[in-house]
């Protein structure tokens, strides 16, 4: 792979327009940020958890938060590796003129990277899978294709972005987000279909990128930019590098700011967080800069701040160094599994703590299976209601329905990604609401 065909600056749905100035194309990437934060399934990642149950009396991060603070830490990330290549190659932007542009891909992606997510977090897309698993909507299995089917009962987040990005909703215009295709191309960690991604040997088969509704759309950004192939059947591509970027914001921003959610609500002490921080922030004046301190908030946030400047440090040299593998799409691991030590132990640390202390917390756990219950019962009325549609109860779920997410395709798979599409874009509160009334549990308001 090579950075002229991988920051390709062409449209989706708008590739007519593409004329391939390099110097007009600057822009480009800075008008992706702009037109996904102004979008409303960005500004409805508000009211989706991130982790912690939303809102209370104590401030917690949100999706939408965590979004930015993502896109924050990997702006910075690309405009180090944009600023490290002029280093070595003071030519570089003659060569490769867009290159300067990094920081501005990574960030529209890293804005972009949860956009896919329903609400609840990772237990909604458990319930959405649940259902087509063990559900009701086991029965739809005979009427779907073997790789359709995979796409249900494997339900992704990451594909999910992808179509919310691309897709062409009524009344919406052709282009979805019209996002460039260095963009896109960097949302998707796992570039492969559901069939293939389930192999935890590679990187990018871990999960899967793209529902078989997009999969041809996926081939052509991969074409266009020249990613490796590694197999047809089923679909399976070598990460855009920029992924690498990406994916190292969003670990080093969950890892650290979830402590620090902890602390606030309680769950973890000021005491244990320190312990997790503090070999992190590389600063030998740090105890001493803590002991002029009186708040323990402040103190953690100084932590956090460091720590994430040190990861930030950390990760960008890998990108830098590894090149030639992750260029080759040889580089089979994360860059915050590759950082130095004691920097990838204390990672591991938090990790662990992460998963003992703060994602089984009580309220955590009672979201999932909240989740579960709203999520499952919001697709058992609302998939049968519009494949079938033979009673008024039903005509009434249907009209609940968004225009825009209806579609004129008779198959079964494609109407039933039409109720996906609806109930997947809801936020945690919204979900409940809906849950609620049409389950008869409370009544909408006549105000």
């Amino acid at each position: 792979m090579n950075w002229e065909k991988l920051l390709s600056s062409k449209r989706w749905g708008n590739e007519a327009r593409f004329t391939g100035n390099q110097k007009e194309a600057r822009s480009e990437f800075q008008r992706d940020y702009d037109r996904i934060i102004f979008s409303s399934p960005f500004r409805r990642l508000q009211n989706k958890t991130q982790v912690f149950p939303l809102p209370g009396s104590v401030f917690v991060h949100n999706r939408l938060t965590h979004s930015l603070e993502v896109a924050s830490v990997g702006r910075s990330l690309g405009t180090i590796f944009y600023n490290t290549a002029r280093e070595q190659q003071p030519d570089i932007d003659e060569s490769c003129p867009l290159l300067s542009e990094t920081g501005n891909i990574v960030a529209s992606a890293c804005l972009a990277h949860d956009l896919g997510n329903p609400a609840f977090g990772h237990s909604g897309e458990s319930a959405i899978s649940h259902y087509f698993t063990t559900g009701e909507g086991k029965v739809f299995q005979s009427q779907v294709s073997a790789a359709e089917w995979e796409d249900l009962i494997h339900f992704e987040g990451n594909a999910n972005a992808l179509r919310i990005l691309t897709h062409p909703f009524a009344g919406k215009g052709s282009g979805g987000f019209a996002l460039t295709y260095a963009t896109l191309a960097s949302i998707a960690k796992y570039p492969c279909a559901a069939t293939a991604g389930h192999d935890k040997k590679n990187i990018y088969t871990k999960k899967y990128g793209f529902f078989q509704s997009e999969q041809s759309g996926f081939e052509k950004l991969a074409i266009e930019m020249e990613l490796i192939k590694v197999q047809d059947s089923p679909l399976v591509y070598k990460r855009h590098p920029l992924v690498y970027l990406v994916e190292a914001a969003d670990d080093i921003c969950y890892n650290i700011i979830d402590l620090e959610d902890a602390h606030r609500l309680k769950i973890l002490s000021y005491l244990e967080v320190e312990q997790l921080l503090l070999p992190l922030c590389n600063d030998a004046r740090m105890p001493e800069r803590l002991l002029e301190m009186e708040d323990d908030d402040a103190k953690i946030t100084l932590m956090r701040a460091k720590s994430i400047s040190t990861l930030i440090g950390q990760c960008s040299r890998v990108f830098q160094q590894r090149q030639e593998e992750i260029l080759a799409g040889d580089f089979n691991q994360s860059l915050m599994d590759a950082i130095d030590e004691p920097f990838l132990s204390v990672m591991k640390q938090i990790e662990k703590i992460s998963i003992k202390k703060i994602y089984n917390y009580s309220s955590v756990v009672q979201i999932e299976v909240a989740g579960y219950q709203v999520m499952g019962g919001l697709l058992e009325e609302f998939i049968p209601a519009y494949l079938y549609n033979t009673s008024k109860y039903h005509k009434k779920l249907v009209e609940l329905i968004p225009k825009q997410f209806l579609t004129k395709n008779e198959d079964v798979y494609s109407k039933i990604q039409t109720v996906l599409d609806f109930v997947s874009g809801m936020t945690d509160i919204y979900a409940v609401e809906l849950f609620r009334k049409i389950k008869g549990i409370s009544f909408p308001s006549m105000s």
